[in-house]
């Protein structure tokens, strides 16, 4: 290349990089990039215990869950939370996530791919430990706080939890207020929260009476332990069993009980 033919190449070369802001890429390009990559998001509709969800996913994972109107809505809902498209899937669900979606009640959600690109690490943090909250047990903001290593960020982790662009999958309405009532949701408020919790055998009138009358723990005298009311997933049991209520550390640590080594209370600070 002669040093004339290389000075106008580069002179057009500026010229193209210069007008590139005054120009927009076609709005086929994201998608056909993503298609490409195997990044491109599609979604299905499937049965819940909510009434129907759309449910998106790409090869990097279940990247949206949400209820809408129309599939139209969906999609713009999509793109405004991701900046993105989707498109809506030709072939049906595997049973498997289907059967997730409509049950709720399986540790096989964990066993999924999440999408959560569109996260910061602490909300990706946050959601997968609320992933971690088994079935029929609910957990404070708290608790999510102390195990991901941010016991002060107790309020951050109701935003993150607000965030969650996959509930029902990831189970944020497992998680309640610090002093023990239900709490908001995402997908339909309190009164949804309290039918999934229903459903998966939680008890949410019986958490919520606890927390009425300010008990925060269970204590099992015989065994030297306390626990959070729901552990193990039969809070009847634990109420009829655990006949110690305690309100808070203090009284816990007094009686000479040690944090449930199970549900993972917290102990008295030093």
């Amino acid at each position: 290349m002669t040093r004339q033919s290389k000075r106008i190449g580069q002179a057009f070369l500026a010229r193209q990089l210069a007008g590139a802001g005054r120009y927009r890429a076609p709005a086929t390009l994201l998608p056909a990039v993503l298609r490409r990559v195997g990044l491109a998001d599609t979604y299905w509709r499937l049965s819940s215990p909510l009434g129907p969800v759309y449910v998106a996913h790409s090869k990097a994972g279940i990247s949206m869950v949400s209820r809408a109107s129309s599939p139209a809505d969906f999609e713009r809902a999509f793109a405004r939370r991701h900046g993105r498209p989707v498109a809506r899937e030709r072939g049906v669900a595997p049973s498997s996530i289907a059967a997730l979606v409509r049950r709720l009640t399986s540790p096989e959600r964990r066993k999924l791919h999440y999408d959560l690109r569109s996260l910061s690490e602490f909300e990706r943090a946050v959601l997968l430990k609320a992933l971690e909250i088994p079935d029929g047990e609910v957990r404070p903001y708290g608790w999510i706080a102390r195990e991901i290593g941010h016991p002060d960020a107790v309020r951050a982790v109701g935003t993150a939890l607000a965030k969650n662009p996959v509930p029902l999958l990831i189970p944020c309405h497992r998680v309640v207020r610090s002093d023990g009532t239900i709490g908001r949701y995402s997908m339909g408020g309190s009164r949804a929260k309290r039918t999934l919790l229903s459903l998966e055998g939680a008890h949410p009138e019986t958490i919520e009476r606890l927390a009425s009358r300010g008990i925060r723990y269970l204590g099992n005298p015989e065994g030297g332990y306390y626990c959070y009311p729901t552990c193990g997933g039969d809070i009847e049991r634990v109420v009829r069993e655990y006949r110690l209520p305690l309100h808070d550390e203090r009284e816990a640590h007094s009686a000479g009980l040690a944090p449930c080594g199970s549900c993972r209370p917290p102990a008295l600070a030093a």
